[in-house]
């Protein structure tokens, strides 16, 4: 599927301060097709903004048929040009994580979705996706009961304060919100989402009944899914399956309408 990248500056009001936010959109086009629409998805990136690599996934799922909106989470404190990943762009990232409010983040998530939502293109169904940091804010975003699933790759600030958002965050606390299915992939060797923390994040949602897969992969670091300076963590072979369980989970919530969920528990027969 052909693509077509553009972007778009919203403006936004977050905590008071009135500022402008861009929009990285990668939208598949069918030939012959003019009217063709596509679910939406919202890309959110690692602490570097949308780099070449954020912007390389994006393009492989706007070329599965999903309109992909990356916004530049950082715009309080710097352009929309990607940080440099070197210790200046990660030091500055790392801060303004920190510095930026929730409430400043939430709306990021709000303006990207009503934006994907008002495209013509755009059937209504929205999921969001994200790595690192990006992978907190894409399940932050499945709290807005607009989101149909969410696949959230080594969500880092989910579970520990201290390499966290906000001590206030309340991301966690407020699992029973989700609406939509989740998709959560780390890999065993993270030590950015130890594994205490990945048995809270997995226990918080199971105690919540949020729908949910989890996935930890065998000899994986921090960041595998990047493929260019991830200091020798990047794994394309587990890359490739993880892309795959995110088609998985977006064809068949963002593709296919599935009606509502009638609640009810599922018998499981005790059969070979």
């Amino acid at each position: 599927m052909l693509i077509q990248e553009s972007h778009t500056d919203l403006p936004t009001k977050a905590d008071g301060k009135e500022g402008s936010m861009r929009i990285f959109l990668f939208h598949p086009t069918i030939p012959n097709y003019p009217k063709a629409r596509f679910p939406g998805v919202v890309l959110f990136s690692e602490i570097y903004q949308v780099t070449g690599p954020v912007a390389r996934f994006a393009r492989q799922i706007a070329g599965q048929g999903y309109i992909v909106a990356a916004p530049s989470s950082y715009h309080e404190f710097t352009g929309p040009e990607p940080l440099a990943y070197d210790v200046p762009g990660t030091d500055s990232g790392n801060e303004w994580k920190i510095t930026k409010t929730l409430a400043a983040y939430d709306e990021d998530s709000s303006l990207t979705i009503t934006h994907l939502l008002s495209l013509p293109s755009c059937t209504g169904r929205i999921g969001s996706t994200g790595m690192c940091l990006g992978g907190h804010l894409a399940y932050r975003c499945a709290l807005d009961p607009r989101v149909f699933s969410a696949v959230c790759y080594f969500a880092t600030d989910l579970h520990s304060h201290s390499l966290g958002l906000h001590k206030s965050d309340d991301s966690l606390a407020r699992a029973a919100e989700i609406k939509g299915e989740l998709a959560l992939i780390h890999g065993t060797l993270d030590n950015h989402v130890p594994p205490e923390g990945r048995d809270l994040i997995r226990k918080t949602l199971r105690e919540n009944g949020v729908v949910f897969s989890w996935y930890e992969v065998a000899w994986a670091q921090h960041a595998f899914i990047r493929d260019e300076l991830s200091k020798g963590r990047y794994d394309p072979a587990v890359s490739k399956i993880c892309f795959e369980i995110l088609l998985e989970l977006f064809g068949r919530t963002l593709k296919i309408d599935l009606g509502p969920r009638d609640g009810k528990e599922q018998e499981i027969e005790d059969v070979c």
